[in-house]
């Protein structure tokens, strides 16, 4: 598989992309950037120099990723979601130094419009609703919504609302793949 670059997108030389990746109008990707492999670049989207972007990633349009964050396996990252990298910025005051990494961990959804404050750990299958901003560290599983995120619920793999019989324990299968998630303490994990 190539990687298709669209003739109005810059990738800086050193930019280090997996195949199959595809980078649409008006991409900018710097030297420092480290990308998987079939990942898709939407429209006006910005890679800085310090991120590390993993497999199957989806970036739409109009979403800057600035230094300090990483982006594991299948994320979905939606139009115009924001990340931050500094928690307190002044223009006059330059905080190069003092940048709050954010990582982004396997299959989590970020909605359109949402927000990452920087310095915080989005978990594996969260699911962040269109418009939220996220200021603290995010559990696997967790559905949040609202300003700031607040967690109203789980969502499974597959992107479908887990519905457990009780809000402190249980487990329920989801009818797309047959996983059984199993609710306890708190935290939502696979039954093995």
């Amino acid at each position: 598989m190539t990687i298709t670059i669209h003739e109005t997108a810059i990738v800086d030389v050193g930019a280090q992309i997996g195949e199959g990746t595809q980078v649409w109008h008006w991409v900018h990707i710097c030297a420092g950037a480290k990308i998987g492999k079939g990942c898709s670049f939407g429209q006006n989207v910005f890679v800085s120099n310090d991120v590390v972007i993993g497999s199957n990633v989806k970036v739409q349009n109009n979403v800057s990723v600035y230094d300090a964050v990483t982006i594991e396996d299948d994320v979905f990252c939606g139009p115009s979601m924001v990340f931050t990298n500094v928690y307190n910025p002044r223009s006059a005051v330059v905080r190069k130094e003092e940048y709050r990494h954010t990582l982004i961990k396997k299959g989590a959804t970020i909605g359109a419009n949402a927000t990452i404050v920087c310095g915080v750990t989005v978990g594996e299958y969260a699911f962040i609703a269109a418009g939220a901003v996220v200021n603290k560290d995010i559990k696997p599983y967790a559905l949040m919504a609202g300003m700031p995120a607040r967690q109203i619920g789980w969502m499974s793999q597959y992107g479908e609302r887990l519905i457990f019989s009780s809000e402190l324990e249980g487990s329920v299968r989801c009818q797309h793949t047959g996983i059984i998630y199993r609710l306890e303490n708190g935290h939502v994990s696979i039954e093995n």
